[in-house]
């Protein structure tokens, strides 16, 4: 990975699309870990472009996936022609996992890499992620498995951040350009506290309540086991979400949760880190 990102400020995402395809021409074949995000979703479209039929967008599918994402991933990968495969993964069944400690990332990515490794040896190809340059600075476990896989990541390797990811994704006409981050169900459970499917449950559908609400970027976190469910909602519309408690909690504690509370410092990324003695992350 040379991460080239010495020339971010100044290059164009035409330019940067063009670095990105010449990264992906490189490999013979590559599967692509895609969980229909806008990352693995840009990847997978100019891998698509690139290598044809020599490229495979493959979908961890387990109940730490939301449906509404797994639903948008195939329709996605139907949309633009890629060849797309559904595979599931079988974190639940680890105890390191389940057990949610700081390093539960790890252990998925182990997971994900003993589904996908059989696949690629099959046809020769590398796996790709879709980490980009920013994932490289913030609490991520699971990269440390993808290094000792031998795993690939073309947009670190083209220099491509967020921003880069966007404007290139949205020179593509991509429909995943403005999509919020949506991370995995289990990022949601306080470090500590084991990830059952049952809080899993859960969390999707308080998530799920919400967005019908018309609150599409939102974080249920669990605490307690599952008791507690703590809202976070942007900044922008939390004096709203006062005016609606009512409505929120009617519909966090349809979903199993026995209390709600709205989280009055907002939604941010990784907020779950503070657990751990980590910084917060910042707004994504």
């Amino acid at each position: 990975m040379d991460g080239r990102g010495d020339d971010r400020a100044t290059r164009t995402p035409e330019r940067t699309l063009e670095d990105l395809r010449a990264r992906l021409a490189a490999e013979s074949a590559l599967l692509v870990a895609f969980s229909g995000g806008v990352d693995s979703a840009l990847v997978a479209a100019v891998a698509h472009e690139v290598l044809g039929a020599r490229a495979l967008a493959v979908t961890a599918v387990s109940a730490s996936l939301p449906g509404a994402e797994r639903r948008a991933a195939a329709e996605f990968a139907r949309r633009h022609g890629i060849a797309h495969v559904e595979v599931c993964t079988d974190e639940l069944t680890r105890p390191e996992y389940v057990a949610n400690r700081g390093d539960r990332c790890y252990h998925c990515k182990s997971a994900l890499f003993d589904v996908l490794e059989p696949l690629a040896a099959l046809s020769g190809a590398a796996v790709a992620l879709g980490t980009n340059l920013d994932d490289l600075g913030d609490h991520r476990p699971g990269l440390r498995a993808a290094g000792e896989r031998g795993a690939v990541a073309p947009l670190v390797d083209a220099g491509m951040g967020k921003i880069e990811v966007r404007a290139v994704s949205a020179a593509l006409g991509l429909e995943t350009t403005a999509k919020p981050a949506a991370a995995c169900l289990s990022s949601r459970v306080a470090y500590g506290e084991p990830v059952t499917r049952e809080v899993l449950g859960r969390i999707e559908a308080a998530e799920d309540g919400l967005h019908g609400l018309g609150f599409p970027v939102c974080r249920v976190r669990s605490h307690a086991n599952g008791t507690v469910a703590r809202v976070e909602l942007p900044e922008e519309e939390l004096e709203t979400a006062a005016g609606r408690r009512t409505e929120i909690d009617t519909v966090v504690r349809a979903a199993g949760f026995e209390f709600c509370a709205l989280d009055l410092q907002g939604f941010r990324s990784g907020r779950m880190n503070v657990l751990l003695g980590l910084p917060r992350a910042g707004v994504r």
